[in-house]
């Protein structure tokens, strides 16, 4: 099945379930572009239809998708100039082969094995390590070296897009390699739950039957576990779970979007048992770590893209890993459309709508918002007072304007009361190294950030 289809049979789902007039103006020109790692691209022609899609059928699309082809991730939607139904061949017969578009998803070479979830491509080899990752990397390290008993159980959380599914599938591939005797299985919280209501409704001893599917491994791996929280029945079963593969000395690796203090619906019981083993986040790259990932990318694409493209993309998306590939993917797109690379006018022209836009406020709202945050008068940031309280408000407020709204040093300090450039780098200093150390002051700034957003 290519990917022409593929999308006609999606549209002919999607027909029976818009209007007749929605289904015109919004689908008709609509194609499917291309596959990569999950993440299907819909070609739209212009846009307002790509923002109209985006906004309004995402879920429908993406349910349809999935529904097709089962191992869609993510869709994305992007601008296709011409005809986006005949886009695919026009383009193979013209551009050259080094740009020429594979019109064929991967159906028949799936990627994910079918005995254990994993997929193959997601490899410690294939994974860049940087400052923003590298003790979650150290510590999938340490458990591949000895599963089941150094870092049992592995908690690695963070933000959506960092990585987290790559680095712990690549724990499993890596057990697999080392110890062929032993058995891995790769399951999201998601199809963990759906598994466990169908064993119930189905009854007749489908309880034990469940039971067995899941304890017969050697190592398991689950991913977005905070959605267990949701779940009472789900996370009983997983809690017995836990304590078959602890008590028998068989690794367990789980992913989630926050710490475990902070997943809601948690139980007590089920914070002390991931608490056991090591808890390890991933933040957001820094600059040199998005480049390396760019250029990890373009050469496993086997494209010799212009080191200024890299660079201006590293520098202008500072999100998540997977909006940075997703705008490596616009510009190799392009490429391919076009026969030749981009220039860096024409890569800032097509990444414009993918840049957010820098986060403004002035000094003084700043402090008003994090004075009301932690309760105490605005007016005590500003007074030379060495009372604790005050003194870590207004470090966090340095903090704040230096690294999300890029006030200089000098400017901080005369803001805040005539201090010294010299105490306004030690302040964020210090909020930067209990960032690391102290989990309540990272959830706070966290939430702190969420309201300038």
């Amino acid at each position: 099945m290519d990917t022409k289809e593929l999308w006609n049979h999606c549209l002919v789902e999607i027909e029976s379930e818009v209007s007749k007039a929605n289904f015109s103006t919004w689908f008709k020109n609509t194609s499917l572009v291309k596959e990569d790692a999950g993440t299907v691209f819909v070609g739209v022609p212009n846009e307002f239809v790509k923002d109209w899609l985006s906004n309004k059928f995402h879920k429908l699309i993406m349910r349809v998708l999935r529904n097709a082809w089962e191992h869609t991730r993510n869709v994305e939607y992007m601008v296709v100039k011409g005809d986006p139904k005949s886009h695919k061949i026009e383009v193979s017969t013209q551009l050259k082969p080094d740009f020429a578009v594979n019109t064929e998803l991967p159906l028949k070479d799936l990627y994910v094995n079918k005995d254990d979830n994993l997929n193959p491509r997601y490899t410690f080899d294939t994974f860049v390590v940087g400052p923003f990752n590298e003790l979650a990397y150290a510590a999938t390290q340490a458990a591949v070296a000895r599963p089941g008993k150094q870092y049992n159980p592995l908690f690695i959380y963070g933000s959506s897009g960092l990585g987290k599914t790559h680095l712990i599938q690549a724990v499993g591939n890596a057990i697999k390699e080392k110890y062929p005797e032993k058995k891995v299985y790769y399951i999201t919280q998601e199809k963990f739950t759906v598994d466990y209501i169908n064993s119930v409704q189905s009854n007749r001893g489908a309880g034990n039957t469940f039971k067995e599917k899941y304890r017969k491994y050697d190592a398991i791996i689950i991913d977005d576990v905070q959605l267990v929280g949701k779940a009472e029945k789900t996370q009983e079963e997983l809690f017995h779970l836990f304590n078959s593969y602890h008590e028998a000395g068989k690794q367990i690796v789980f992913s989630s979007d926050k710490h475990p203090n902070f997943i809601p619906g948690l139980e007590d019981r089920m914070r002390t048992r991931f608490a056991q083993g090591m808890i390890v986040d991933i933040t957001e790259p820094e600059y040199e770590s998005r480049l390396a990932i760019l250029r990890t990318k373009v050469q496993e694409l086997g494209l010799n893209l212009p080191d200024e493209i890299l660079e201006y993309i590293a520098s202008a998306i500072a999100g998540n890993v997977r909006e940075l590939e997703g705008s490596l993917n616009a510009i190799v797109l392009q490429s391919q459309l076009k026969g030749r690379f981009p220039t860096l006018l024409e890569t800032k022209n097509l990444l414009k709508n993918s840049i957010k836009q820098k986060k403004t406020a002035s000094v003084k709202e700043v402090v008003k918002t994090i004075a009301d945050f932690y309760s105490v008068e605005e007016a005590s940031i500003y007074e030379k007072t060495r009372r604790k309280e005050i003194v870590k408000v207004r470090q966090i407020v340095m903090f704040i304007l230096r690294e999300d709204f890029n006030v200089s040093y000098p400017l901080i300090g005369q803001k805040l009361g005539g201090k010294d450039h010299t105490t306004v780098i030690h302040s964020c200093l210090k909020i930067k190294n209990d960032m690391k150390n102290d989990m309540l002051i990272a959830q706070e700034l966290d939430q702190i950030r969420a309201l300038f957003k």
